[in-house]
Protein backbone atom coordinates (compact mmCIF):
# COMPACT_ATOMS: atom_id res chain seq x y z
CA UNK A 1 0.00 0.00 0.00
CA UNK A 2 3.03 2.28 0.41
CA UNK A 3 2.96 3.44 -3.72
CA UNK A 4 -0.88 4.22 -3.54
CA UNK A 5 -2.93 6.65 -1.19
CA UNK A 6 -4.80 5.86 1.74
CA UNK A 7 -8.53 6.32 1.11
CA UNK A 8 -10.17 7.15 4.25
CA UNK A 9 -13.99 7.51 5.16
CA UNK A 10 -14.95 9.81 8.41
CA UNK A 11 -17.76 9.10 10.44
CA UNK A 12 -19.38 11.77 12.54
CA UNK A 13 -18.99 15.38 10.82
CA UNK A 14 -19.19 17.33 13.79
CA UNK A 15 -16.48 19.70 15.48
CA UNK A 16 -14.14 17.26 15.88
CA UNK A 17 -14.69 15.47 12.69
CA UNK A 18 -13.76 18.63 10.68
CA UNK A 19 -10.76 19.03 13.06
CA UNK A 20 -9.39 15.36 11.41
CA UNK A 21 -10.41 16.49 8.20
CA UNK A 22 -8.36 19.49 8.34
CA UNK A 23 -5.36 17.87 9.76
CA UNK A 24 -5.64 14.99 6.83
CA UNK A 25 -5.50 17.78 4.04
CA UNK A 26 -2.08 18.35 5.31
CA UNK A 27 -1.31 14.48 4.95
CA UNK A 28 0.39 13.72 1.43
CA UNK A 29 -0.85 10.56 0.36
CA UNK A 30 -4.54 10.53 1.69
CA UNK A 31 -7.49 10.53 0.10
CA UNK A 32 -11.20 11.37 1.65
CA UNK A 33 -13.09 9.14 0.09
CA UNK A 34 -16.82 9.16 2.42
CA UNK A 35 -18.24 11.32 4.84
CA UNK A 36 -20.91 9.60 7.12
CA UNK A 37 -23.17 11.93 9.17
CA UNK A 38 -26.28 12.15 11.70
CA UNK A 39 -28.32 13.97 7.95
CA UNK A 40 -27.62 14.01 4.95
CA UNK A 41 -27.60 17.32 4.34
CA UNK A 42 -24.38 17.65 6.66
CA UNK A 43 -22.82 14.81 5.80
CA UNK A 44 -23.25 15.49 1.51
CA UNK A 45 -22.11 19.23 2.72
CA UNK A 46 -18.99 18.37 4.78
CA UNK A 47 -18.27 15.68 1.40
CA UNK A 48 -18.44 18.70 -1.00
CA UNK A 49 -16.05 20.75 1.58
CA UNK A 50 -13.44 18.22 1.38
CA UNK A 51 -14.04 16.83 -1.72
CA UNK A 52 -15.41 13.40 -1.26
CA UNK A 53 -17.01 11.41 -3.33
CA UNK A 54 -19.24 9.82 -1.06
CA UNK A 55 -21.95 10.15 1.97
CA UNK A 56 -24.69 8.68 3.46
CA UNK A 57 -26.20 8.77 6.90
CA UNK A 58 -25.25 5.15 7.30
CA UNK A 59 -21.58 3.79 8.50
CA UNK A 60 -22.66 0.66 6.75
CA UNK A 61 -22.58 2.43 3.27
CA UNK A 62 -18.98 3.64 3.37
CA UNK A 63 -17.83 0.03 4.86
CA UNK A 64 -19.37 -1.52 1.79
CA UNK A 65 -16.94 0.55 -0.51
CA UNK A 66 -13.60 -1.06 -1.59
CA UNK A 67 -12.56 2.19 -2.27
CA UNK A 68 -12.44 2.54 1.87
CA UNK A 69 -9.19 1.13 3.62
CA UNK A 70 -9.65 2.91 6.71
CA UNK A 71 -12.18 4.50 8.92
CA UNK A 72 -12.04 7.64 11.52
CA UNK A 73 -14.96 7.40 14.11
CA UNK A 74 -16.09 10.70 15.82
CA UNK A 75 -19.47 10.05 16.39
CA UNK A 76 -21.07 9.75 20.13
CA UNK A 77 -18.97 7.67 22.59
CA UNK A 78 -22.11 5.38 22.90
CA UNK A 79 -21.79 4.20 19.17
CA UNK A 80 -17.69 3.61 19.05
CA UNK A 81 -17.13 0.23 20.66
CA UNK A 82 -20.11 -1.21 18.46
CA UNK A 83 -18.98 0.94 15.33
CA UNK A 84 -15.28 -0.15 15.85
CA UNK A 85 -15.95 -3.76 15.73
CA UNK A 86 -18.12 -3.39 12.55
CA UNK A 87 -14.79 -1.69 10.95
CA UNK A 88 -12.68 -4.39 11.75
CA UNK A 89 -15.26 -6.98 10.38
CA UNK A 90 -15.43 -5.15 7.40
CA UNK A 91 -11.51 -4.94 6.91
CA UNK A 92 -11.08 -1.73 7.48
CA UNK A 93 -7.87 0.01 9.68
CA UNK A 94 -9.92 1.69 12.21
CA UNK A 95 -9.19 5.03 14.45
CA UNK A 96 -11.88 6.06 16.99
CA UNK A 97 -11.95 8.86 18.91
CA UNK A 98 -11.48 9.18 22.76
CA UNK A 99 -12.94 7.25 24.73
CA UNK A 100 -13.01 3.81 22.92
CA UNK A 101 -15.99 2.98 24.79
CA UNK A 102 -18.18 3.82 27.91
CA UNK A 103 -17.42 0.12 30.07
CA UNK A 104 -14.70 -2.11 30.30
CA UNK A 105 -16.41 -5.31 29.02
CA UNK A 106 -16.70 -3.22 25.59
CA UNK A 107 -13.15 -2.74 25.76
CA UNK A 108 -12.05 -6.30 25.90
CA UNK A 109 -14.69 -7.06 22.87
CA UNK A 110 -13.03 -4.72 20.88
CA UNK A 111 -9.48 -5.74 21.52
CA UNK A 112 -9.85 -9.50 20.71
CA UNK A 113 -12.16 -8.33 17.11
CA UNK A 114 -8.53 -6.53 16.87
CA UNK A 115 -6.42 -9.66 18.09
CA UNK A 116 -8.62 -11.32 15.54
CA UNK A 117 -8.03 -8.93 12.33
CA UNK A 118 -4.87 -7.89 13.07
CA UNK A 119 -5.84 -4.66 11.33
CA UNK A 120 -4.66 -1.09 12.58
CA UNK A 121 -6.74 0.18 15.35
CA UNK A 122 -5.88 3.31 17.14
CA UNK A 123 -7.83 5.35 19.89
CA UNK A 124 -7.32 9.13 19.75
CA UNK A 125 -5.74 9.60 22.96
CA UNK A 126 -4.05 13.33 21.73
CA UNK A 127 -2.80 13.98 24.45
CA UNK A 128 0.49 11.52 23.51
CA UNK A 129 1.01 13.95 20.18
CA UNK A 130 0.56 17.67 21.54
CA UNK A 131 4.29 18.54 20.95
CA UNK A 132 4.00 19.49 24.25
CA UNK A 133 3.61 16.57 26.30
CA UNK A 134 6.09 14.91 23.12
CA UNK A 135 8.92 16.80 24.54
CA UNK A 136 7.94 15.60 27.77
CA UNK A 137 8.38 12.27 27.25
CA UNK A 138 10.97 12.49 24.78
CA UNK A 139 13.06 13.87 28.25
CA UNK A 140 11.61 11.06 30.67
CA UNK A 141 12.81 8.42 27.91
CA UNK A 142 16.29 9.55 27.85
CA UNK A 143 16.87 9.72 31.76
CA UNK A 144 16.55 13.80 32.04
CA UNK A 145 13.38 13.86 34.01
CA UNK A 146 11.32 11.48 36.40
CA UNK A 147 7.70 12.21 36.83
CA UNK A 148 6.61 13.07 40.75
CA UNK A 149 3.63 14.51 40.30
CA UNK A 150 0.74 15.43 37.57
CA UNK A 151 -1.36 17.87 38.53
CA UNK A 152 -4.22 18.38 36.22
CA UNK A 153 -7.06 20.24 36.04
CA UNK A 154 -9.95 19.92 33.11
CA UNK A 155 -12.31 22.71 33.23
CA UNK A 156 -15.43 23.25 31.16
CA UNK A 157 -18.89 25.08 30.83
CA UNK A 158 -21.27 23.19 29.62
CA UNK A 159 -24.87 23.07 31.24
CA UNK A 160 -26.60 22.12 28.60
CA UNK A 161 -25.83 19.70 25.41
CA UNK A 162 -24.08 21.22 23.19
CA UNK A 163 -20.43 20.75 21.20
CA UNK A 164 -17.35 22.96 20.65
CA UNK A 165 -19.05 24.70 18.10
CA UNK A 166 -22.02 25.32 20.17
CA UNK A 167 -24.39 23.37 18.26
CA UNK A 168 -26.87 20.67 20.33
CA UNK A 169 -25.56 17.06 20.76
CA UNK A 170 -27.27 14.26 19.91
CA UNK A 171 -25.74 12.41 22.87
CA UNK A 172 -24.57 13.27 26.67
CA UNK A 173 -20.75 13.96 27.40
CA UNK A 174 -19.12 12.51 30.02
CA UNK A 175 -16.42 13.46 32.74
CA UNK A 176 -15.09 10.51 33.49
CA UNK A 177 -15.61 7.90 30.28
CA UNK A 178 -14.37 10.69 28.45
CA UNK A 179 -12.11 13.65 29.59
CA UNK A 180 -10.54 11.46 32.64
CA UNK A 181 -9.87 9.32 29.78
CA UNK A 182 -7.22 11.65 27.92
CA UNK A 183 -5.33 12.21 31.57
CA UNK A 184 -5.37 8.94 32.84
CA UNK A 185 -3.67 7.23 29.61
CA UNK A 186 -1.17 10.16 29.78
CA UNK A 187 -0.11 9.37 33.26
CA UNK A 188 0.28 5.80 32.58
CA UNK A 189 1.75 7.13 29.11
CA UNK A 190 4.42 9.14 30.90
CA UNK A 191 5.14 7.45 34.49
CA UNK A 192 4.03 3.49 34.09
CA UNK A 193 1.56 1.17 35.21
CA UNK A 194 -1.64 2.72 37.22
CA UNK A 195 -1.73 0.48 40.64
CA UNK A 196 -4.37 2.45 42.52
CA UNK A 197 -7.08 4.71 41.74
CA UNK A 198 -9.40 6.58 43.64
CA UNK A 199 -12.60 9.08 42.67
CA UNK A 200 -15.73 11.14 43.87
CA UNK A 201 -18.10 12.68 42.19
CA UNK A 202 -20.41 15.57 43.08
CA UNK A 203 -24.21 15.94 42.31
CA UNK A 204 -25.55 14.88 39.35
CA UNK A 205 -27.75 17.56 36.90
CA UNK A 206 -30.71 17.77 37.01
CA UNK A 207 -31.65 17.35 33.21
CA UNK A 208 -28.30 15.59 32.13
CA UNK A 209 -28.11 13.17 34.31
CA UNK A 210 -24.48 12.96 35.36
CA UNK A 211 -21.70 14.19 37.49
CA UNK A 212 -20.68 17.80 36.98
CA UNK A 213 -17.75 17.37 39.30
CA UNK A 214 -15.11 14.85 39.69
CA UNK A 215 -11.67 14.30 41.46
CA UNK A 216 -9.71 11.39 40.66
CA UNK A 217 -6.57 10.25 42.33
CA UNK A 218 -3.72 8.09 40.79
CA UNK A 219 -0.73 6.32 41.20
CA UNK A 220 2.17 4.75 39.44
CA UNK A 221 4.00 1.69 40.08
CA UNK A 222 7.54 4.02 39.73
CA UNK A 223 5.23 6.09 42.77
CA UNK A 224 4.15 8.84 40.83
CA UNK A 225 1.16 9.98 41.81
CA UNK A 226 -1.52 12.28 39.88
CA UNK A 227 -4.16 14.98 41.01
CA UNK A 228 -7.08 15.33 38.52
CA UNK A 229 -9.64 17.73 38.77
CA UNK A 230 -12.72 17.36 36.71
CA UNK A 231 -15.73 20.04 36.14
CA UNK A 232 -18.47 21.12 33.57
CA UNK A 233 -19.57 24.15 35.78
CA UNK A 234 -16.11 26.17 36.27
CA UNK A 235 -16.95 29.42 34.40
CA UNK A 236 -13.15 30.33 34.16
CA UNK A 237 -10.70 29.66 31.57
CA UNK A 238 -11.79 26.28 29.67
CA UNK A 239 -9.28 23.26 28.43
CA UNK A 240 -7.04 20.90 30.62
CA UNK A 241 -3.75 22.39 32.19
CA UNK A 242 -1.21 20.12 33.02
CA UNK A 243 1.82 20.44 35.95
CA UNK A 244 4.23 17.70 35.54
CA UNK A 245 6.24 18.29 38.87
CA UNK A 246 9.37 16.50 38.39
CA UNK A 247 13.51 15.69 40.02
CA UNK A 248 14.32 18.36 37.85
CA UNK A 249 12.24 20.85 36.70
CA UNK A 250 8.41 21.48 36.19
CA UNK A 251 6.15 21.96 32.89
CA UNK A 252 2.74 23.26 32.69
CA UNK A 253 1.65 21.73 29.18
CA UNK A 254 -1.44 23.98 27.85
CA UNK A 255 -2.45 21.93 24.92
CA UNK A 256 0.41 21.92 22.48
CA UNK A 257 2.45 24.66 24.19
CA UNK A 258 4.97 24.16 26.85
CA UNK A 259 5.97 26.76 29.99
CA UNK A 260 8.06 26.01 32.66
CA UNK A 261 7.28 26.53 36.45
CA UNK A 262 7.77 29.93 36.49
CA UNK A 263 5.47 30.21 32.88
CA UNK A 264 8.27 31.10 30.63
CA UNK A 265 7.53 29.68 26.96
CA UNK A 266 9.46 26.68 25.70
CA UNK A 267 9.93 25.83 22.59
CA UNK A 268 8.58 22.84 20.91
CA UNK A 269 8.04 23.72 17.45
CA UNK A 270 11.32 21.32 16.94
CA UNK A 271 9.00 18.44 18.18
CA UNK A 272 7.04 17.08 15.50
CA UNK A 273 6.85 17.79 11.64
CA UNK A 274 3.62 20.12 13.11
CA UNK A 275 2.13 21.52 15.90
CA UNK A 276 -0.78 20.26 15.75
CA UNK A 277 -1.61 17.52 17.99
CA UNK A 278 -4.84 15.86 15.92
CA UNK A 279 -2.86 16.46 12.67
CA UNK A 280 0.44 14.23 14.17
CA UNK A 281 -2.17 11.79 15.34
CA UNK A 282 -3.69 11.32 11.73
CA UNK A 283 -0.25 11.00 10.84
CA UNK A 284 0.48 8.49 12.81
CA UNK A 285 -2.35 6.51 11.74
CA UNK A 286 -1.25 6.66 8.52
CA UNK A 287 1.72 5.95 8.82
CA UNK A 288 0.96 2.53 10.78
CA UNK A 289 -1.17 1.74 8.02
CA UNK A 290 1.66 2.18 5.37
CA UNK A 291 4.10 0.51 7.76
CA UNK A 292 2.17 -2.26 8.96
CA UNK A 293 2.97 -1.91 11.99
CA UNK A 294 1.24 -0.92 15.45
CA UNK A 295 0.93 2.87 15.93
CA UNK A 296 1.48 4.66 19.38
CA UNK A 297 -2.24 4.98 20.97
CA UNK A 298 -2.74 1.42 19.64
CA UNK A 299 -6.10 -0.36 20.76
CA UNK A 300 -3.66 -2.47 22.50
CA UNK A 301 -1.05 0.20 24.23
CA UNK A 302 -4.45 2.24 25.96
CA UNK A 303 -6.60 -0.55 27.01
CA UNK A 304 -5.12 -0.05 30.60
CA UNK A 305 -6.77 3.06 30.85
CA UNK A 306 -10.15 1.15 30.30
CA UNK A 307 -9.14 -1.33 32.96
CA UNK A 308 -8.98 1.53 35.45
CA UNK A 309 -11.51 4.07 34.35
CA UNK A 310 -13.59 0.66 34.19
CA UNK A 311 -12.37 0.51 38.49
CA UNK A 312 -13.62 4.27 38.77
CA UNK A 313 -16.86 3.71 37.46
CA UNK A 314 -17.67 0.74 39.47
CA UNK A 315 -16.36 2.91 42.62
CA UNK A 316 -19.10 6.19 41.87
CA UNK A 317 -21.39 3.64 41.11
CA UNK A 318 -21.29 2.20 44.71
CA UNK A 319 -20.85 5.57 46.32
CA UNK A 320 -24.03 6.79 44.07
CA UNK A 321 -26.00 3.86 46.16
CA UNK A 322 -24.88 5.25 49.64
CA UNK A 323 -27.59 6.68 51.98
Amino acid sequence: MSDTPVRIALAGAGAFGEKHLDGLKNIPGVEIVSIISRTGEQAAAVAAKYGAKHSSTELADALARDDVDAVILCTPTQMHAEQTIACLSAGKHVQVEIPLCDSWADAETVMAKQRETGLVAMVGHTRRFNPSHQLVHKRIVAGEFALQQMDVQTYFFRRKNINAKGEARSWTDHLLWHHAAHTIDLFAYQSGPIVAAHALQGPRHPELGIAMDMSIQLKAATGAICTLSLSFNNDGPLGTFFRYIGDTATYVARYDDLFDGRDAQIDVSHVDVSMNGIELQDREFIAAIREGREPNSSLAGVLDCYRVIGELAAQLEAQDGWS
